[in-house]
């Protein structure tokens, strides 16, 4: 042992004593003991600002995650909450999904982690999947382990293919927090602390097809070239904001028109959650880069990546394979063990179905209580199981979230818009689950008018 260690090896045994016990197992005395040590670590080790956070909805007591299943996340002392925010779309698949856990299992016996030199089939294995569930032609993988990593990958790849050095985005758009991804970000609020950063972007209004051809157009004209127009389907954290139909047609037109590769950030908005397996596929659009992940690992194993038509795959990729990146850990086998089993479970269980069918059951329950709350509630919208309420004002929203907290229902905001809460469960919620999630935000609203005279 190194003597130096030895308290933190002991610190730590106490710890994964905790891992290894049931719920039952662990005395009140040891919860207490657990709660107050995690508020302390966050406190020091982690964040305060991350412990404000989660302690905001709470009554500034500090609620400890332990367990989760299917709709459900169960802390340290065995409060059950219906989960409706779902990781911000993780688990499309439900929580602890136990074939996709199984697999993990199963490969964890097997190999965790590739040599790094051999060829790990897996990866083959899961970008052939890949390709066949995506829509048109696209055909080469490249995997990632999240989502600001894909779209840095995404928008290198767009250089590479194209040649040009511009990129055109959306305002409000959020495409991750990597200094590439955060630059495409329409929010200043997460790009101010990081100016001057990729200088070659424009942003313009999302839905507004005509004012990204002016941008691209303007551009070649004075003799610059764009190497991409990146766009999520639907934006997710400006407040589930769908654009109007017929947009990326008009996007994809474009950028054909123009030579500017068209990325679709799906990693939201992807597997099955709006309905279609793809949201892009709702629109009968193809893509030259499409990225992926949150649901992608099944809500079990952090993986992510993109996919691209070939002519984007260039000779200069095949000549230098790690030209693109070289992630340690992407594409490892028990990463993509999970999303194997999870494009298998989505596929045999219709996932995208269930999303469709359980999310119009809850905009049909979200519309009614709009109606109800007029003083309350300016709008509902959404797709499928990505879907949002937006509140005359934050405090509102804020109050409406506080109340469906103490009411065991797990929602929240969005990180570019203050006024909405989402609802973005998954998809193996129940009808029942359901109809007590809408009985709850009533009571929540009919507690918040109250409060409002």
């Amino acid at each position: 042992m190194l003597e130096k260690f030895k308290d933190t090896s002991e610190y730590l045994g106490r710890v994964l004593g905790y891992i290894h016990s049931d719920i039952s197992e662990i005395s009140d005395a040891e919860k207490e003991k657990i709660t107050k040590e995690t508020v302390d670590h966050f406190d020091n080790y982690v964040s305060p600002g991350w412990l404000k956070y989660r302690k905001s909805v709470s009554t500034n007591a500090a609620m400890l995650e332990w367990q989760d299943h299917d709709s459900n996340v169960t802390d340290l002392y065995g409060n059950d909450f219906i989960d409706c925010l779902g990781g911000f779309g993780i688990y499309t698949c439900g929580h602890k999904n136990k074939e996709i856990v199984e697999t993990v299992k199963a490969q964890l016996d097997h190999q965790a982690l590739h040599s790094q030199e051999l060829l790990d089939p897996l990866r083959g294995y899961l970008a052939k999947a890949v390709a066949q569930i995506t829509p048109g032609d696209l055909q080469y993988c490249f995997f990632t382990n999240g989502g600001a990593e894909a779209n840095e990958m995404a928008l290198k790849l767009a250089r590479v293919a194209t040649g040009g050095r511009w990129y055109v985005s959306t305002v409000n758009a959020f495409h991750g927090k990597s200094m590439g991804a955060v630059s495409m970000g329409g929010k200043d609020t997460y790009r101010i602390p990081y100016t001057p950063m990729v200088q070659q972007v424009i942003h313009v209004e999302y839905g507004n097809a005509e004012d990204a051809r002016k941008a691209i157009k303007n551009l070649i004209a004075v003799g610059e070239k764009v190497a991409a127009f990146i766009v999520e389907p639907v934006q997710g954290e400006a407040g589930i904001i769908i654009p109007p139909k017929g947009y990326l047609k008009e996007i994809r037109a474009i950028c054909d028109e123009y030579g500017v590769a068209m990325i679709c950030d799906e990693i939201q908005t992807g597997m099955g959650r709006t309905g279609h397996m793809w949201r892009c596929e709702g629109e009968d659009v193809v893509p030259d880069i499409l990225t992926f992940g949150k649901a992608f690992g099944g809500g079990i194993m952090p993986i992510t990546g993109l996919i691209c038509r070939p002519p984007m795959w260039t000779e200069q990729l095949v000549d230098n394979p790690w030209l693109l990146g070289s992630p340690t850990f992407g594409g490892n086998p028990v990463c993509c063990s999970a999303a194997i089993a999870t494009i298998k479970y989505m596929i045999d269980h219709d996932i995208p179905g269930e999303c469709a069918k359980k999310g119009a059951l809850i905009k049909e329950g979200l519309d009614k209580l709009a109606a109800k709350y007029p003083d309350l509630i300016d709008e509902v919208r959404g797709i499928g199981l990505m879907l949002a309420m937006e509140f005359k004002t934050s405090e509102i929203g804020y109050q409406v979230a506080t109340g469906m907290f103490s009411r065991k229902v797990i929602t929240a905001g969005t990180l570019v818009n203050a006024k909405c809460i989402r609802f973005e469960p998954a998809s193996v919620i129940t009808e029942e689950q359901i109809a007590q999630v809408l009985q709850r935000l009533d009571e929540s609203l009919a507690d918040t008018r109250a409060a409002q005279k």
